[in-house]
């Protein structure tokens, strides 16, 4: 699914465009950037309420294209700025992170499947 794609069933807003027109092939959304890290795949819409630099930041290490915050939250400029420097878009939805990820997924645009399990210290 292509960034104006996702925009479109969200009834979002594209804030910065991805540095690539990539095909985003899957999302997962999380506000724990360790579960990020853990579960990033190519080609992964990263959804989370989570909006600042380190947000970006592991979009980066994780190699993902793409950022989507939800519950309207926009994101201050040196996060935007951030994101262009370094060619990750950003998106934003006026919707819960629970309502995006329901749209998108309604659209066509499949989460990561059955996880494992992981025991909790």
């Amino acid at each position: 699914m292509k960034v104006n794609e996702i925009a479109e069933a969200i009834s979002g807003e594209i804030l910065v465009r991805p540095g690539m027109d990539i095909e985003l092939t899957c999302a997962f959304a999380a506000d724990l950037m360790s579960d990020i890290l853990v579960f990033a795949k190519p080609q992964m819409l990263m959804i989370t309420g989570l909006v600042n630099l380190q947000a970006v930041r592991t979009a980066e290490m994780s190699d993902l294209p793409a950022i989507l915050f939800v519950r309207g939250k926009y994101p201050q400029e040196s996060i935007l700025d951030l994101a262009r420097e370094i060619g990750i878009g950003v998106l934003i939805s006026p919707y819960t992170m629970y309502e995006t990820c329901g749209l998108l997924y309604a659209a066509g645009l499949p989460g990561l499947g059955e996880v494992p399990t992981v025991q909790q210290a």
